[in-house]
């Protein structure tokens, strides 16, 4: 789940609670959702710009390479 939440008062906790209740119709299919990966911006512009960076083919890329020894190790476990 990517998502900057910077223009919504949720918090990445309630959303993340929100996402496990099924409340959001597109990721209700794939739960339980763990969060494995977190940032944060100091302002709304840089946060947007990160996300969009990071639904490009080049973020999600860098992403995988970020985390790619927990996907390694945890792929057996899914």
């Amino acid at each position: 789940m990517i998502n900057c939440i910077s223009d919504t008062p949720l918090t990445s906790r309630q959303r993340l609670q929100e996402h496990n209740h099924g409340l959001n119709f597109s990721t209700k299919p794939y739960r339980p959702w763990k969060v494995i990966y977190d940032e944060a911006c100091c302002n709304q512009e840089d946060a947007k710009r990160r996300e969009v960076y990071l639904k490009t083919t080049q973020g999600r890329g860098m992403i995988k390479r970020r985390l790619s020894k927990y996907l390694y190790e945890n792929r057996s476990k899914n």
